[in-house]
């Protein structure tokens, strides 16, 4: 959750910054920018959260649970962004499901 969080608020910020240049004015619009600072909290915060678990957990368990993200970022882009999803990537999803469910069981 914290790894798609950070995305979803690091993609809000780049939809409110200007076209990238090497300019200061750039740069100081993306460091005020709360939305990109929310995203760098939450991939710290998501970054600790992962040397705990690959300390305690076994990684050929916890690696492949991380594709959750992505079943996480397929609901973020139809809640927050009003994207469009295909059934093949509904199908997508299902199979990870399947698969992690396959992996934690």
């Amino acid at each position: 959750m914290l790894l798609t969080g950070g995305q979803v608020f690091l993609k809000f910020a780049m939809m409110r910054m200007p076209s990238f240049s090497w300019s200061r004015e750039f740069f100081y619009n993306l460091l005020t920018n709360w939305q990109f600072a929310a995203s760098g909290i939450l991939f710290g915060l998501g970054s600790l959260l992962w040397m705990y678990i690959v300390r305690i957990f076994p990684f050929s368990a916890s690696y492949p649970l991380v594709s959750l993200s992505y079943v996480l970022g397929m609901l973020a882009a139809l809640v927050f962004f009003h994207e469009e999803v295909s059934a093949t990537k509904w199908i997508g999803v299902a199979c990870i499901v399947f698969g992690c469910f396959l992996i934690a069981k």
